[in-house]
């Protein structure tokens, strides 16, 4: 691997912190962020797993629908509950660990 196609991947992450120019948002931005990007991937998950819904409906119905894209839409949104379950699993296990810290 490369450097150069470590930094192509890694840009939209060195643009964000860039433009944030030695600024630190306030917690109440942050939190706002982090509320909207959680929201925003949430809707996206839900859209995800309507469109495999529709197009199973679809196909059970009997209308014309390509078989494999029947499957490659519920591939998708099995691999992005996967992923949103795998990603709430780690939270409430960080969550878990700082409760249990001693202070």
């Amino acid at each position: 691997m490369t450097i150069q196609s470590l930094n192509t991947v890694a840009s939209p992450f060195f643009k964000t912190v860039s433009s944030m120019n030695g600024m630190k948002p306030s917690p109440n931005e942050s939190g706002q962020k982090f509320a909207s990007m959680l929201k925003d991937s949430i809707e996206k998950l839900n859209e995800s797993q309507t469109q495999s819904d529709q197009m199973t409906e679809k196909l059970a119905r009997g209308e014309k629908v390509d078989l494999h894209q029947v499957m490659i839409t519920a591939q998708k949104a099995s691999i992005s509950l996967q992923l949103a379950v795998e990603i709430r699993n780690k939270a409430v296990e960080a969550y878990q660990e700082m409760m249990r810290m001693q202070v």
